[in-house]
């Protein structure tokens, strides 16, 4: 029964509560010892031969350390002492510390009761995860009157040496019931995060969380680390200027459309002949190749929206196979910039809209969708999207967004789908 509590174990020894007349007996049985094949299979196979029910089952092996739970119906015409005995002594010979509790009518017909209570999943995300940051996100959760039903690790085994590479880590909790304060939840959450260098998502742990289909990415430094435009005005001579716009635009201080043409503006007169060698010295993000690759092989559909430029957008498109790309068409004509944009500024609004649209076109529910950006003009899409991540996003979308990443790259992302690391290693 996982984690959730029926009430304290007795010793063997104590059994006058287990029925042997008329009625079937629910017990719950627990063993623990030294993990090795075979060891469930021998127990079940006991149970078995005396006709038992499993109601609800739990195991885990940690370092090879076993934890073995089995909510057990055993029928009215089985001796219930007798049948708990035996499956306690063959978890004797088997290496392993047996103990057993009777479960009443009234305690059975509470958990059963619990059914239906809403559920949610807290990813915790670090390079490494500290003692004192489990403790705080698990002081966190009590204090909100939630129970912790399953923690598992989504991240692979750390190697006992890391050599100065780049670490990363994933607890993910799974979690019962409704937080006492949600506003008070969101808040514990941003400040945790940045106190404790980790990040946490909270999501609903509904049938949408496991069935998520699409996701459009912003680029400037989101997918890529750098803000293209700046690269630009750097070749054109002008890279303190539009760098200064940028920062105020990217904090929403400036009307986006305004701080693009303002921006490009700079840019007259520059060759396109530069454009390819901009594009061939671009870095990605951390983690990006990985995250859509990865979301590619397990049938997920991406775009890019972006406010930057469709040069790039398309040069990424190619390298990444990425399914669909919408941004700013730079004007060029006789061979170098005007200084304009073409057609429809892609601003924040416009990155919402396409959002949607996207939805229809790929017939998925706009609660299927996942957006990532970093700047206030992707606020609108992220709002929008089943899931919405502001990644290593300015102040103002980190505290606005509802789920973050900041402390490691981007296939960060694929942790608050639910895969492991151990599932990149079978596709």
């Amino acid at each position: 029964m996982g984690s959730e509590n029926l009430g304290n174990f007795v010793k063997i020894s104590d059994m006058s509560t287990l029925s042997e007349n008329q009625v079937d007996t629910l017990v719950l049985l627990h063993f623990t010892g030294e993990d090795r094949p075979g060891i469930t299979a021998s127990l079940t196979e006991l149970l078995a031969s005396y006709g038992c029910l499993i109601i609800d089952v739990n195991q885990a092996v940690i370092h090879q350390s076993l934890l073995l739970g089995l909510l057990v119906r055993i029928p009215s015409c089985e001796d219930a002492k007798w049948v708990v005995d035996q499956a306690i002594l063959l978890g004797g010979e088997l290496g392993l510390k047996g103990k057993q509790k009777p479960v009443s009518d009234t305690e059975y017909d509470e958990w059963v009761g619990q059914q239906g209570k809403s559920r949610f999943i807290l990813t915790l995300l670090s390079r490494a995860v500290t003692a004192e940051q489990f403790h705080a996100v698990s002081r966190m959760l009590a204090d909100q009157g939630l129970n912790i039903d399953v923690i598992t690790r989504l991240s692979g085994r750390p190697p006992r040496e890391t050599n100065q590479q780049l670490t990363r880590a994933c607890v993910e909790f799974s979690i019962r019931g409704e937080p006492r304060d949600a506003n008070q939840l969101k808040a514990s959450l941003l400040e945790l995060s940045s106190r404790l260098d980790l990040d946490l998502a909270w999501q609903r742990d509904d049938a949408y969380r496991r069935i998520r289909r699409v996701v459009a990415f912003d680029m400037d430094s989101t997918l890529l680390q750098a803000e293209v435009i700046d690269e630009l005005a750097k070749e054109a001579g002008v890279g303190e200027e539009v760098s200064r716009i940028t920062e105020a635009a990217m904090r929403g201080e400036l009307d986006f459309d305004e701080s693009l043409r303002r921006r490009v503006g700079f840019l007259k007169g520059l060759s396109a002949a530069v454009l390819p060698k901009i594009a061939e010295r671009l870095e990605l993000t951390e983690g990006a190749e990985l995250l859509i690759s990865t979301l590619r092989r397990f049938g997920y559909r991406t775009a890019i929206l972006s406010g930057g430029f469709s040069y790039f957008g398309s040069y990424l498109q190619k390298k990444l196979s990425i399914d669909h790309v919408f941004a700013n068409e730079l004007e060029i004509i006789d061979g170098k910039l005007t200084g304009h944009v073409v057609g429809t500024i892609v601003n924040a609004e416009r990155k919402a809209l396409l959002l949607e649209q996207l939805a229809k076109a790929e017939g998925v529910d706009r609660k299927q969708l996942i957006a990532i950006g970093d700047g206030a003009n992707d606020l609108p899409m992220l709002s929008r999207a089943g899931l919405g991540i502001a990644f290593h996003a300015k102040p103002i979308v980190r505290e606005s967004a509802e789920h973050r990443v900041s402390t490691m790259g981007l296939d960060a992302v694929l942790y608050l789908l639910g895969i492991r690391d151990r599932d990149l290693t079978a596709i």
